[in-house]
């Protein structure tokens, strides 16, 4: 018997765990174990707090659909009443099929320079000497680390930047995306006091030169410039508003409408940061997608001629770039 009292059955097959396959099906086994329906598990994580699960995510998880992320896991784990001290080893689990489903580097040396890949960009774009240092060190919501050059250009009266970031882990993310004729629409809190505001916003980047106007408060505000579509899937893009629509304001109500694209414009995840006292730090924080209503209504979100609605796991490509607004 273990020290919970159960049988070591349990234990051995997570040691075993190698697939997405095998971690659902013990999965399975742990919701079994504590007979609880989909409805029973989001109520009991939403009175837990913390990480939400609604049950179209947990339905994706135990069926195989989607590898969860670690949190998502750990969540489900919790409420389905497994012990706090066996949470190290199904993390330990986690850990080994996201390895394994991670691509492999030959095949990321192939991917990561195409025959019509123009190579690095090792001399600056724009200003000789910028307003703003050019290292940027942006903070996501997963946790994981990262760094982004920006190579900053004036367009249009604001400072735009689009930035592939340095990662090498999987990531699954949900979100919306609209078409021609379309927008998006949501509103954050900044503080009044500030003198500029940013927006970094995780896309799909297979889908190449999306285009999207940008207004505040119902003022033009720049755009998310066209950028070079990407193999491995996800991009952050950055975009810094004029202080001219943001300071002297609690609150933003930000409008992006389509211009152009080769498929539709998409929107995972929004970081909003704010300059105060020449400082940036994280002002609010917008996750978009089907899994994550709570934040959309927080955020008032609305989407016009929606195109696609949910999941998708992609990486970062595996060395950082920079591409600056055309």
């Amino acid at each position: 018997m273990s020290e919970d009292g159960k049988s070591g059955a349990v234990a051995r097959p997570l040691e075993a765990v190698r697939s997405l396959e095998d971690l659902a099906r013990l999965l399975n086994e742990e919701i079994a174990r504590a007979d609880l329906s989909l409805r029973d598990l989001q109520a009991r994580t939403d009175r837990m707090g913390g990480t939400r699960l609604a049950r179209s995510t947990c339905s994706d998880m135990l069926a195989g659909r989607r590898f969860p992320k670690k949190a998502q896991m750990v969540a489900f784990l919790l409420a389905c009443g497994v012990p706090e001290h066996r949470i190290p080893e199904w993390e330990r689990a986690w850990e080994r099929v996201r390895l394994a489903r991670m691509p492999s580097m030959a095949r990321l040396e192939r991917e990561s320079a195409p025959a019509d890949d123009p190579g690095p960009i090792t001399q600056p774009i724009g200003p000789a000497e910028p307003t703003e240092p050019a290292p940027v060190l942006l903070r996501g919501p997963r946790r994981r680390r990262y760094v982004a050059l920006a190579a900053l250009a004036t367009t249009t009266g604001c400072l735009v930047a689009a930035v592939l970031m340095l990662r090498s882990d999987e990531i699954t993310d949900d979100g919306r995306a609209f078409g021609e004729g379309g927008s998006s629409r949501f509103t954050v809190t900044v503080d009044p006091a500030n003198t500029g505001v940013r927006l970094i916003r995780r896309l799909d980047a297979t889908v190449g030169r999306q285009h999207a106007a940008i207004t505040v408060n119902g003022i033009p505000a720049g755009s998310w410039e066209p950028m070079p579509a990407n193999s491995y899937g996800w991009a952050d893009q950055l975009v810094e508003l004029p202080a001219a629509v943001t300071a002297g304001r609690r609150s933003l109500t930000i409008v992006n409408t389509f211009v152009d694209s080769t498929i539709d414009f998409n929107e995972f995840h929004y970081t909003v940061q704010q300059r105060i006292d020449g400082d940036w730090s994280t002002a609010d924080i917008v996750d978009v997608g089907p899994d994550n209503t709570d934040s959309e209504a927080a955020h008032d979100y609305q989407i016009i001629h929606a195109t696609f609605a949910g999941p998708r796991t992609y990486t970062y490509p595996p060395s950082a770039r920079t591409w600056t607004a055309n």
